[in-house]
């Protein structure tokens, strides 16, 4: 665990990096948007998507990748992902940014904490999650183009409350994995399991994060 938290800590500062090295610099945020209206040009759509393209792609390939190849993989993402994220340091106020980052590292931290002390198994919310992130991810599609502020509403609260059940069950499910892996003694899986829970932990913040923006975030 303590691997799996420090490469998705690693992670998370080359996201914001990034993010922040593109988005207080006009010339390049123009590269993937308008700077003015924040409306992404055929290269910016083409950066939003990729990160989800990239986690499908991590998860067909993962087992014919080496531990350092999907380690490179999961930090071009993370990069990737900056690339993707950096309009909110124009939409949004530097101060209320590092104070929804606080929130959320404190929100992360007591649900993981919970997640792996429980006794209770959490098992049995995974489908009912994955269901809602499916969801959450077609009606975000669909009101890009119909932009309707009542669904971006129960879409942004319906999204913190699936990623901070997915914070508790996926940090429960890296555990028992590990352990189950460990006692078979798959030295190769063992190899990779941190940067597959690394992943996991670093999409669900990133996703807390971002709704939690769009609710307390103070816009520019």
């Amino acid at each position: 665990m303590n691997k799996v938290y420090g490469t998705m800590s690693v992670g998370m500062v080359l996201t914001f990096l990034v993010a922040w090295a593109v988005g207080s610099s006009p010339e390049l945020l123009s590269v993937f948007r308008d700077p003015a209206t924040l409306q992404p040009n055929i290269l910016g759509w083409i950066v939003m998507f990729a990160p989800l393209i990239m986690v499908f792609a991590f998860s067909a390939m993962i087992n014919r990748m080496s531990a350092a190849a999907a380690q490179l993989f999961f930090y071009a993402f993370a990069a990737v992902m900056g690339l993707s994220l950096s309009w909110i340091f124009v939409a949004f106020t530097g101060f209320s940014i590092a104070q929804v980052f606080l929130v959320t590292a404190i929100a992360f931290a007591g649900l993981s904490l919970y997640g792996y002390v429980t006794k209770r198994d959490l098992s049995g919310m995974g489908t009912f999650l994955m269901m809602g992130v499916i969801g959450l991810i077609v009606a975000s599609i669909i009101n890009l183009f119909i932009a309707s502020s009542a669904l971006h509403f129960a879409i942004t609260i319906i999204g913190v409350l699936i990623f901070a059940g997915l914070t508790a069950y996926d940090t429960q499910s890296i555990k028992n994995e590990y352990v189950q892996h460990a006692h078979h003694g798959d030295s190769e899986w063992l190899g990779k399991s941190a940067i597959m829970g690394a992943l996991r932990l670093y999409l669900d913040f990133i996703n807390m994060f971002m709704f939690l923006l769009q609710l307390l975030g103070n816009r520019e």
